[in-house]
């Protein structure tokens, strides 16, 4: 990842987006020559010169204080995910990557897949931040059963959500789905920017997919915690599934996601039919 061409298209892409009547500015007409508010209005909007401004929109975060990033935030309107995107790509500007340490290979530690398999009624997982599968329990991995299906270890749900042809189908909502996919990504790319497995990861996505390299330039980031997924099993058909992704704070980058289904609903009823295929062993005969 190139960190300086990371903050030029970011600031850039957030400033195009928002028209002097959002920043209550005053329009005096006529046809503006960029979209959105200019280099000059942000500066004025967040306190600091058109000059400095303009350094830190070419990608020179260096020595940028706390102070100046939350002005210019205010002044983009970021949300908390684009906030905290900034300050990620600031972190990264001001760290010499020779001073980064190798990080140790992610893995899951007996207690956390313990926990995973005791989770009998609710489809779990632990995901790293390139949205690498690397333990689920047997629900989990019931219910992504066309991910599993796959030779690829560990599965990993960008390559499925783009390369594989079956997601469309797996995913009723599949825009949706690859707009957070893609902002996940884009996410942890601010996070850590030297991650060459997760390099590695976006150029094989965006040599090999177009609706991915669309959505990469986007340059969208996101968080993402809580809310509701829609799928649509091969063998159990629609589900409606909450979902709740927790960090695991003794293992930095890694998260736990669990499902459930609410009570006395189609979803809930497919649900325990899933665990019965699942406990039949049908699902590890698929996968």
């Amino acid at each position: 990842m190139d960190t300086q061409d990371d903050v030029r298209e970011f600031l850039a892409s957030r400033r195009a987006r928002i028209t002097p009547e959002q920043a209550g500015l005053p329009s005096f007409g006529g046809t503006r020559r960029v979209a959105g508010l200019r280099r000059a209005e942000v500066a004025m909007l967040a306190g600091v010169s058109p000059d400095y401004y303009t350094r830190l929109e070419r990608g020179n975060l260096a020595g940028v204080s706390d102070t100046v990033l939350d002005a210019i935030a205010r002044a983009l309107q970021l949300d908390d995910a684009e906030r905290s995107h900034l300050y990620d790509l600031a972190r990264a500007a001001n760290t010499r990557p020779r001073a980064r340490r190798r990080p140790a290979k992610q893995q899951v530690r007996p207690g956390v897949q313990s926990l995973l398999d005791a989770m009998t009624d609710a489809p779990a997982f632990v995901r790293n931040g390139r949205l690498d599968i690397l333990a689920a329990n047997r629900l989990g991995e019931a219910l992504y059963a066309p991910a599993f299906g796959t030779p690829h270890r560990p599965v990993n749900l960008a390559r499925f959500c783009f390369l594989d042809t079956g997601a469309e189908d797996f995913y009723p909502g599949w825009e949706e789905a690859a707009n957070t996919t893609v902002a996940l990504l884009r996410t942890e790319a601010g996070r850590d920017p030297y991650d060459r497995a997760l390099t590695d990861l976006v150029g094989e996505l965006a040599t090999r997919s177009d609706d991915f390299r669309t959505r990469w330039a986007a340059h969208n980031v996101r968080l993402h915690h809580t809310g509701v997924k829609h799928f649509q099993h091969p063998v159990v058909g629609r589900l409606d599934l909450a979902f709740e992704a927790m960090p695991l704070p003794a293992d930095p980058g890694l998260t736990l996601t669990a499902y459930s289904a609410q009570a006395d609903t189609p979803s809930h009823d497919a649900l325990r039919v899933l665990a019965s295929w699942a406990a039949s062993g049908a699902s590890a005969e698929r996968t």
